[in-house]
């Protein structure tokens, strides 16, 4: 894990933003320690708006604050001006970025080429690119081109899929004309579950089988043999797979080719797909695991009922790729919901000791936002609650790309 360094200050020497929907991460690293990167600043910008809510963490501990940032170009604007009003000198930016399509599936220099090429990829990724582009343009304005810039992408782990996992069974002629096969998305999430895991079982084989699960607003889960992604759920657009927040998941396509029939429009699919749907249609109260918890014990129908198809649906797709993997030897849970519910991890992982899988009541019961085996001692597959550190991955193939180590 990454150490937040509590001594004085240290000049910066990466700053990584990490671009979400609705939020924008950043951290920043000292670079040159003989144990690695050392976290300086972190923190977050939500609720974007003429209130926008600030969170900033350092070695005097944790602040917030409130400042007018209508979108993701106005946060990381406030954020370089308070690391320069600081003296905290960036020598480099790493920038999460969730589509790099055929091209991009390694750590990249961003150009002018660069952007250009997330720019057409924005098609695929029109919740998120465009975002991750606002960033990058901010910096570049800030900046001129006096600090080189890193794209690190989410699709880039999912890239080395098999052909069969990659492909639809669609007409050629709309595969290649439209780039139609499954990308994958949450790659960087899903590989720091994976390397994580391998760190706490330095003993475990090269070709360890591990099926990770990424529960937050949005969900997908992993089938990983050595380190690699052979499966995963989500996959032309983040829409497929395991029902989110506010995403359906798995529909059939008749259902759309029906509403399409009926008059609604690309846009209105669009929309509905991926803001009314999930968690928040099933419940037709809230999009938020918590409060569908509570809800459900104060007898709320809907709750139960959103909370019983996301638990089936993720219940599914880890007995698929138990059998795609032959076993397993870890289940890992990481993510919001992944790392803090242990009521959804329970309830996803019941009923699965024909596979030998036991969760240990207590362990799990205790598991919240730590590190932790929560699986009865010695039995197989070994179930952790890994927190997921995407940061550090964006700093360490930042500074490995520039050979700043």
């Amino acid at each position: 894990m990454v150490r937040v360094d509590n001594r004085a200050p240290t000049p910066v020497t990466i700053l990584v933003f990490n671009s979400g929907s609705s939020s924008l991460k950043f951290r920043s690293y000292a670079t040159g320690a003989e144990d690695g990167l050392h976290a300086v600043v972190s923190g977050a910008i939500t609720d974007f708006g003429r209130q926008a809510i600030w969170t900033w963490r350092d070695g005097g501990g944790e602040s917030r604050g409130q400042i007018d940032a209508l979108d993701h170009r106005a946060a990381a604007q406030w954020v370089l001006a308070r690391l320069h009003a600081r003296s905290q000198k960036i020598l480099a930016i790493g920038h999460r970025v969730v589509h790099g399509g055929e091209r991009y599936t390694q750590p990249t220099r961003i150009t002018a080429d660069v952007i250009a090429g997330i720019g057409a990829l924005c098609k695929l990724a029109p919740v998120h690119n465009p975002l991750a582009l606002e960033v990058i343009s901010a910096c570049r304005e800030f900046f001129s081109d006096g600090v080189p810039m890193i794209a690190v992408f989410d699709t880039a782990f999912h890239a080395a899929m098999p052909e069969a996992a990659r492909r639809y069974a669609l007409p050629q002629d709309w595969v290649h004309a439209y780039g139609i096969r499954r990308y994958g998305f949450h790659g960087l999430a899903h590989r720091s579950m994976v390397e994580r895991y391998r760190l706490l079982n330095s003993g475990s084989p090269a070709n360890s089988r591990v099926i990770t699960l990424q529960l937050g607003h949005g969900c997908s889960v992993a089938a990983i043999r050595g380190g690699t992604s052979v499966d995963t759920s989500m996959g032309f657009t983040p829409l497929e797979g395991l029902i989110m927040a506010t995403r359906s998941g798995d529909v059939d396509p008749g259902v759309l080719i029906r509403l399409a029939a009926e008059g609604i429009e690309a846009s209105e699919l669009d929309r509905r797909l991926n803001n009314e749907s999930g968690l928040f249609a099933l419940s037709g109260v809230s999009d938020d695991m918590r409060t569908l918890l509570t809800l459900e014990a104060q007898g709320h129908a809907g709750a139960r009922l959103a909370i019983e198809t996301f638990c089936w649906r993720a219940r599914k797709y880890v007995g698929a790729y138990l059998a795609l993997l032959g076993g397993a030897d870890a289940v890992l849970f990481g993510g919001g919901i992944g790392e803090h519910a242990a009521v959804i991890r329970e309830r996803i992982c019941a009923g699965m000791q024909w596979c030998g899988l036991r969760l240990d009541e207590q362990a799990n019961t205790e598991s919240i936002g730590v590190e932790r085996l929560i699986s009865v001692s010695g039995t197989r597959p070994a179930v952790y609650t890994i927190c997921v550190d995407e940061e550090v991955l964006i700093a360490r193939d930042t500074a490995e790309h520039l050979l700043l180590r």
